[in-house]
Formats: C-alpha cells, sequence, structure tokens
C-alpha cells in the first residue's frame, strides 16, 4: 500500500493532500489541486529485502553508474571527494549531485524512473508510466524496510488534475515484468536495426583530420560490410557549438565531401554533436551569449570537458532557430544519414514554474526526434527514460576508457566517470533496456595493440559483452594496421552480434546463448563485481 501526499504553497498559504493507493499493477494517482506551487510530492510503502536480494536504481543519465546492489551496500556520491577537484572539474554537474542527496549510509540509495528488487531469478519491478510531470525518485532504506516514490517537480505551478504517481508494479521473470512494463507504457519496440562499424573517437579522440579519417575509412573497406556505420566522432568541429561549418584546417573539402567519400565506400555515415551546449572558446558564446541557460544570474557551467563549457536554453530567441539550420545543414546539405546527439544533459539541469526538469528534458528530446525526422539518432550523455522511444540507438553506460578502471584519482571525481569496468557494468545492469527502449550502445570495443592499456582478456571481455547485450557494435581501431588475427577477431564478434536466446545469469556470473545450434557461454570474471 502507497500512502502519499502533495503538498502546493497556494495564496492563502500551505495545503496538504494525501490518501492511499494499492501498490499493484498500474497504479495512477491524480489530484485535484488548487492554485499553487507545488512543494513536494511524495509516497511511502513498506518493503523489506532478504539478506540475499540486490536491488537496483537506475542511474540519473546514461553515463551514471549504477550496478546492483546488496542490502546493506553504500551508494557514493561526491562524499569525500575533494572540493578543489569537485570545483575544477565541474564534477557536481556531470550527475544528480547538485539537486539530489547522498547520505552515503549502510543500505540508503536512490535511483530514476524504475528500481528493481531482485533474488534469484525474480524481481519485483516499481517503473513509472510517465515522467513529464517530474522525475519519479526512488530511494529506498533497508534499516527502515521503506520505499520512498518522489516526484522531482517543486516548484512547478498547478491547478486542476494533476498526476501525482502513474506507476507500473510487477512481479515475476525479468521478461516477464520488464515486458509488462513497456507494454503498459505503450512503448512499442524500436525498429531501428542492429548496427556495426566504426567511430573514430578512441583512437585519436579530438585529434582528427581529413587524412586521418580517410586512413581510418581505407582501413575499414574489406572489413565492414555494405551498409555498416562509419562515425566521425568529435574533432571536426571548429569549436562545440560551432557546427555549421568544419574546421577549415582539418577538414579544407569540407563535411559533404566527406560525407560522400562514406557513401561511395559503402557505407552509412555519421557525425557527433552537442547541440545543448557550448565551449569557453566558441564563436557562438561570444555571438549569442544571450543564449546561455542563465541560473542565479550566471550561465550554468556544466563541467571542464574543452576548457569548461556551458548549457544552451532552448527556449532563448534564436537558439531552435539556430539548431534547424545545423540539423539540416548536417542531415540534408551534407548528407549525414545519423547523428551522434551528445551531452544532451545540458538541455535540463533545471525545471521551472512552466515545466518540471523531467518536462523540459523530455520536450527537448521530442524538438530533436523532429528536427532529426527520416534519420537516426544516438544518443548519447542524456537522462534515461526521456530518451525511451525518442532515439533510434542510446549509450547506456560512460564512455570506456584506454585501461580497465582510469587513474585512481580519476575515481574520486563523480559515477559518471570514464571507466571500462563501469561500462561494461550498465551493460549487463541495463541489458533490459535493449530492444525494448532503443537499441542499446554499450560504447566501443578494442582489438588493436597500440594506445591502449586493456589486457587482451579485458579486451575480449568488452567485445563479447557488447556484441551480446548491444544493438551497436563499434570499434575505435584505425583496422588498416589489422593481421589476420584481429581480423578474425572481428569476423568472430560481427556474428557473435547475432546469437539468439541471450541469458544473464548475474549470481552465476554468466552469459549464455546460442549460436550455430550449439549452447555457449561467458563467465564474468570476479573484478567486475568488486
Amino acid at each position: 500500500m502507497l500512502d502519499w501526499r502533495v503538498s502546493v504553497d497556494t495564496p492563502a498559504g500551505p495545503e496538504t493532500f494525501s490518501g492511499k493507493a494499492a501498490a499493484e499493477g498500474q497504479t495512477r494517482v491524480v489530484c485535484q489541486l488548487p492554485r499553487g506551487v507545488l512543494r513536494s510530492v511524495r509516497a511511502v510503502m513498506a518493503l523489506d529485502m532478504a539478506e540475499d536480494e540486490k536491488v537496483f536504481m537506475n542511474g540519473y543519465q546514461t553515463w551514471t553508474y549504477c550496478p546492483e546492489r546488496g542490502k546493506w551496500d553504500r551508494q557514493r556520491g561526491l562524499n569525500g571527494a575533494p572540493a578543489d577537484l569537485v570545483k575544477k572539474f565541474g564534477s557536481d554537474r556531470y550527475g544528480d549531485y547538485h539537486f539530489a542527496e547522498y547520505p552515503d549510509r549502510p543500505g540508503v540509495s536512490h535511483g530514476y524512473s524504475w528500481c528493481y528488487f531482485r533474488r534469484g531469478d525474480r524481481f519485483r519491478l516499481i517503473g513509472s508510466l510517465d515522467e513529464r510531470a517530474g522525475y519519479t525518485v526512488f530511494r529506498y532504506d533497508a534499516q527502515k524496510g521503506q520505499l520512498t516514490i518522489e516526484r522531482d517537480c517543486a516548484g512547478v505551478a498547478c491547478e486542476g488534475p494533476f498526476a501525482a504517481f502513474e506507476l507500473y508494479f510487477a512481479q515475476g521473470t525479468e521478461a516477464e515484468v520488464f515486458d509488462g512494463w513497456f507494454a503498459a507504457m505503450g512503448l512499442p519496440a524500436p525498429d531501428a536495426p542492429p548496427i556495426k562499424g566504426y567511430s573514430s573517437w578512441y583512437d585519436r579522440y579530438e585529434d582528427i583530420s581529413a587524412g586521418s579519417i580517410r586512413s581510418a575509412l581505407d582501413g575499414c573497406r574489406g572489413l565492414l560490410e555494405p551498409g555498416d556505420l562509419f562515425q566521425v566522432d568529435d574533432g571536426w568541429e571548429p569549436a562545440v557549438g560551432d557546427w555549421l561549418e568544419p574546421d577549415g584546417a582539418k577538414f579544407p573539402d569540407g563535411m559533404k565531401a566527406l560525407a560522400d567519400e562514406i557513401h561511395a565506400a559503402g557505407f552509412q555515415a555519421g557525425l557527433w554533436l552537442a547541440p545543448f551546449v557550448c565551449c569557453a572558446g566558441s564563436a557562438l558564446l561570444r555571438q549569442h551569449p544571450d543564449w546561455l541557460l542563465q541560473v542565479d544570474g550566471r550561465p550554468w557551467y556544466l563541467g571542464s570537458n574543452w576548457g569548461g563549457f556551458y548549457a544552451l536554453d532552448i527556449d532563448a530567441p534564436g537558439v531552435q532557430d539556430y539548431l534547424r539550420r545545423v540539423f539540416d545543414r548536417v542531415l540534408h546539405q551534407w548528407g549525414f544519414d545519423l547523428v551522434k546527439l551528445d551531452f544532451l544533459y545540458g538541455a535540463a539541469p533545471f525545471g521551472n514554474e512552466r515545466e518540471s526538469r523531467a518536462g523540459r528534458m523530455i520536450r527537448a528530446m521530442d524538438m530533436l526526434r523532429q528536427l532529426c525526422a527520416g534519420k537516426r539518432i544516438l544518443g548519447c550523455g542524456v537522462p534515461v527514460a526521456p530518451a525511451f522511444g525518442r532515439v533510434d540507438y542510446c549509450r547506456i553506460s560512460c564512455d570506456v576508457s584506454l585501461d580497465w578502471d582510469d587513474e585512481p584519482f580519476m575515481r574520486q571525481l563523480h559515477q559518471e566517470r570514464v571507466s571500462t569496468k563501469q561500462a561494461i557494468g550498465n551493460t549487463l545492469f541495463r541489458r533490459q533496456l535493449n530492444g525494448r527502449a532503443y537499441g542499446s550502445d554499450p560504447d566501443v570495443f578494442f582489438l588493436r595493440r597500440e594506445n591502449i592499456r586493456l589486457t587482451e582478456e579485458e579486451k575480449r571481455l568488452l567485445g563479447q559483452v557488447n556484441a551480446l547485450l548491444g544493438r551497436v557494435l563499434l570499434t575505435s581501431d584505425d583496422a588498416s594496421g589489422y593481421d589476420e588475427a584481429q581480423r578474425a577477431a572481428y569476423r568472430d564478434l560481427a556474428a557473435l552480434a547475432g546469437a539468439e536466446d541471450v541469458r544473464v545469469d548475474i549470481d552465476g556470473r554468466r552469459i549464455r546463448w546460442r549460436q550455430d545450434g550449439r549452447e555457449r557461454q561467458l563467465v564474468l570474471p570476479e573484478a567486475l563485481f568488486d
């Protein structure tokens, strides 16, 4: 049973509305509210965990590390992180740290949009059916045996009917509860086919040019198949935010010529953009400082990438027109088939009186879907549920690193940092989204031996997990240097992406599947779960 309470500040003073609702099936709590401003929307229910039970709380955005946890495990925020590092790197801006509490106590955790409690192969799932009114925030306290459910909508104006909670409760197998939840949301299965291919980022990173891209394109000929994706990642633009022309020194022939070359090689052409942000050195920021999102009279700083970057205000006069021109040029004039849209969380770090934080994010995603009509979107760095059904493919993890778990000092920053270990973990624990919400992108794999610090075993694990649990299978290797063993390994992974009847047994640390009429399995190392 849910005990719910809605608090509103009205012109006549605070008012509270409360009641009870059944915690089963599809549960909707709709209140008739007076004119006012929402203060809090909260429900509590008793929920005990067995000592051997696991809890999963979905992280705020796609990069947020969110493994299953034991009953008494801790969820670490930025507590204990050096304040000077947090300020220098803007660590509190990549996730929910600037608006969420992290008590850092055993048995206390929180997440967004859905959570589940698992004992063996039996799941208890609680999921939101609609986030537009505000993110549904789940908080579990094992000591109290209590689940608190809140709407992230404080400060939003109200009057009339208000959907305080729209929830789905289910118990059963993994397939039963997740199939039921997505059916209840009315989300059809995505029609985007599995894709494989190449992305330029995790080799040269921003240090790309027409020459290096052509070298990689040459390496993909004879390895990739017709229709595979060849994606140009960050580094083609003069500065983040300046999308209408490429960096002329790096790409003197322009981006249409490059897209034409990719098509001539038989591949789909993909291009990276971060449409809702701009960096400190961009012409956009110099020419349109009024386009920046203002918070307490100052531009909202989003983090330290590219020497510091800022959120655009999607409602500022001129911003939407600029984005229309950008996508028209990229998709129709230059002819790219797919855009990887990154750092999307920058669109909605806050809500306002008119809409919640989640409502603003959903509106931004709807706008992108409209701007990219007829083309494919690969979403990245986006709050998870607002992307459901609005992108064709979506990252479900942080960026991989060139080693197992990045440098020790980086582990103190935030739960959205780069890490191969954490990327594989999220691919495992968000596996239920693949083929239901969109095609999952677990990030790239590696086969190269140069410019990499992963062991051969770690590379093999990364590639196999990506192939089995995602619909996007990309490498960032320049395959022109591959020997026959590496080419054979690539072909094996491409074939593995077609495996049937894939099953995950987390307790047994195994992934099982059928391929070529045989039953196969991958044993997951303990280092992945420590």
